[in-house]
């Protein structure tokens, strides 16, 4: 089981749920970030003072999965979120030692559907 954590542009969340969807993978969580990275950020002028906002808007998808779904998961992130410039975003993947869905108690695989 893995838990892949993804973070994408906000404007290509739209894609990247439709490619997900397209792998057969349907459960998410999205939450709406902000983080810096190669992008560095920009420069911008209000009232006449310059501002340096380095932090921007990101939106982060994380996806608990049994192994077999971890390529299917990935391939479908990197085909949704893809623009070829900086800031499309990065993925990580992280072992779970343990799941358990909380209406049936099911534990491992079987929680996670």
């Amino acid at each position: 089981m893995k838990l892949i954590t993804a973070i994408i542009q906000p404007d290509k969340l739209e894609d990247v749920k439709e490619a997900l969807f397209e792998a057969e993978v349907k459960k998410m969580t999205v939450s709406t970030v902000r983080g810096c990275g190669q992008q560095a950020g920009y420069e911008e002028s209000y009232r006449g003072a310059v501002k340096t906002i380095n932090l921007l808007p990101k939106v982060k998808i994380e996806i608990a999965v049994n192994d077999d779904f971890v390529d299917a998961t990935i391939d479908a992130i990197c085909k949704g979120a893809h623009t070829g410039k900086i800031g499309d975003g990065k993925i990580f993947i992280r072992s779970l030692e343990d799941v358990i869905r909380i209406r049936t108690k099911d534990k491992g695989e079987d929680a996670i559907g």
